[in-house]
Formats: structure tokens, C-alpha cells, sequence
């Protein structure tokens, strides 16, 4: 059983930001080829990162699991051709399609929503969004307050989306799940905060939207008619992200918060466990306001 809950934030956010990441600099020209989509969608063998979470998704571009008795969520579902891996992911660690009760989102673009569709239809699992999310997921399947709009290709579209609020708890079971709107790169921007427990030890996990001021040519954060909050968006962000506390912080794009080498390093036996990192969401929070405060100067000029 689903269920929704008011809560505050019951842990942690972070976001997307470690290094250039090339497909998070530029926005795809439209009608052009995805350049890095055959990188993103490499396979990769899934594994257990801490505890009930796992890793499920293609090599580039994150999918991330968390199981229970009662059943498993799903966060995110990267690309249209992605699907059936995450699929086959799922089942090769022992768990079935049918028991993922809900699929959750980072933000509405190709790269993380795009097999949203396909595998709440091999699953049957309810999907819950952000209003702006659920929007786009049920209509358009791109929205107009995107900066990147126009550049980007639609999602194929979800046929019932529920709408969350900021800071609400979903349960499946005794599995729960928080959800914390952090705009600025789209609209709908959702961050999504849980615990997971290993050998007695529960930790605070952090599976962060992107945070990154990237757009259409012609867009400006500074002024849009479509999107005029995106800067007080980003700041809220920012601030949310500096007062959370967090333990493991993973992320849309994974080489953006170094998950791979984190992941290397563990496997090499060293110690203390690399995945865990207290200091990781504010020293992203730092970064991304400074790429922020950049994209402002070369608007304004200042």
C-alpha cells in the first residue's frame, strides 16, 4: 500500500554538480542526434550501493531502487531506450517488475523521465510527481517554462500522474520516501531523501536533481517571461540543500557526484566506506551557486 504523508524534511537533498558533465552544459540542438545518449545508456551491472538501495539504471545516467517486504520504489527512469535494461536490472538482483509500487522522478527531461512511461507499464506502479512534473508527464510531455524548451524532445506522455507537495512522505509499507522541490534547472525540480540500514548502521540517502543554469539559446534566468522565478528558484534550492544533513549522496547524472570513483575506491577496500560523505551537499551547494553566479555575469554583464 501507498501512502502520503505531510512531513518536513526528513533528511537530505543534493543535486547534480561534481565536474563538466557534457551533456549538463549545453542543451541538445533540437532535431539533432543525443550525442552522449549511446555513453549514458551503457549497461551497467546493477549492485547494492547501502542497505535496500540499489543501482539499477545504465551506466551514465542514474536509476536508482529501494526495496521493501511490501514493495519497491523506483527513482527515475532515464532514457526511452533504457527501459528494458532497468527492467532486466531489476529482476537480475532477485526482485520482480510487478513489486515496484512507485516510480518517482528528478525532473521531466528525456534523459531521466523518458522511460518513465514504458515501465510504469511493466510494472503497473503509481507514479507521483511536482505539479509542474505532473503536467508536462500527462500533456505535453515538454513544458513551456523549460529553459531548455524548444531544444529538448518530449517524453512519451504518463497516463495518471498523482501530485505531491514539497516536503510529503510516501510510504509503501514501512519504506518511506520524502520529497523536496528544488527548482531552478526545470520548473518541477524534485530531490528525494530516505534511510537505508545495513549490519545495524541506517544512513540518510540523497538522490539530487540537477541544480545546473543550462538553456536554450536566447534564454536568460535573468529574465524570462516563461520561467521569472528561476533565480529565487535556485536560491531556495541552494539554502535547502546547505542546511541538510546527508550521508550518501548519489545523483542523476553519476559522474557528476563522482559515484564512480566512490564506487572504484570501496571495491579497492578502502576505509573509511567512500560512498559516505557528511560534508558532500554543501560542498555541492557551493559549487552550484557559483556556476549560478557566473550564468548571471554573462547575462547581465556584471
Amino acid at each position: 500500500m501507498i501512502r502520503l504523508s505531510k512531513s518536513g524534511s526528513c533528511c537530505v537533498l543534493a543535486f547534480l554538480l561534481w565536474l563538466p558533465w557534457p551533456g549538463c552544459l549545453r542543451a541538445q540542438p533540437k532535431g539533432s542526434p543525443c550525442t552522449e545518449c549511446a555513453a549514458w545508456n551503457a549497461p551497467q551491472k546493477p549492485f547494492r550501493i547501502y542497505g535496500n538501495t540499489y543501482y539499477v539504471g545504465p551506466h551514465g545516467l542514474s536509476s536508482i531502487l529501494v526495496t521493501s517486504e511490501a514493495g519497491h520504489v523506483l527513482l527515475d527512469g532515464a532514457l526511452p531506450e533504457s527501459a528494458p535494461g532497468i527492467a532486466a536490472s531489476i529482476r537480475s538482483l532477485g526482485f520482480r517488475m510487478e513489486d515496484v509500487k512507485l516510480i518517482v522522478n528528478s525532473h521531466v527531461h528525456f534523459d531521466h523521465a523518458g522511460g518513465i512511461a514504458a515501465l510504469q507499464r511493466l510494472s503497473g506502479a503509481a507514479v507521483i510527481a511536482s505539479p509542474w512534473s505532473a503536467a508536462v508527464m500527462t500533456k505535453s510531455g515538454v513544458g513551456r517554462g523549460d529553459p531548455q524548451y524548444g531544444t529538448i524532445p518530449p517524453i512519451a506522455t504518463v497516463a495518471r500522474v498523482e501530485v505531491l507537495r514539497d516536503g510529503q512522505t510516501i510510504r509503501v509499507g514501512q519504506l518511506a520516501i520524502t520529497a523536496h522541490l528544488t527548482p531552478g534547472h526545470t520548473p518541477g525540480g524534485t530531490s528525494w531523501t530516505w534511510k537505508s540500514c545495513e549490519a545495524g548502521r541506517c544512513l540518510d540517502i540523497v538522490y539530487a536533481d540537477s541544480l545546473t543554469p543550462v538553456s536554450a539559446g536566447g534564454f536568460k534566468f535573468t529574465g524570462s517571461r516563461e520561467y521569472p522565478g528561476a533565480i529565487q528558484d535556485f536560491e531556495k534550492s541552494f539554502a535547502f540543500l546547505r542546511a541538510a544533513a546527508c550521508d550518501i549522496l548519489l545523483t542523476t547524472h553519476p559522474d557528476v557526484s563522482g559515484f564512480w570513483s566512490r564506487v572504484e575506491a570501496r571495491q579497492r577496500g578502502v576505509l573509511p566506506d567512500p560512498m559516505v560523505d557528511r560534508g558532500a551537499c554543501r560542498q555541492l551547494a557551493g559549487r552550484a551557486e557559483e556556476q549560478l553566479r557566473r550564468r548571471i555575469a554573462a547575462e547581465t554583464g556584471r
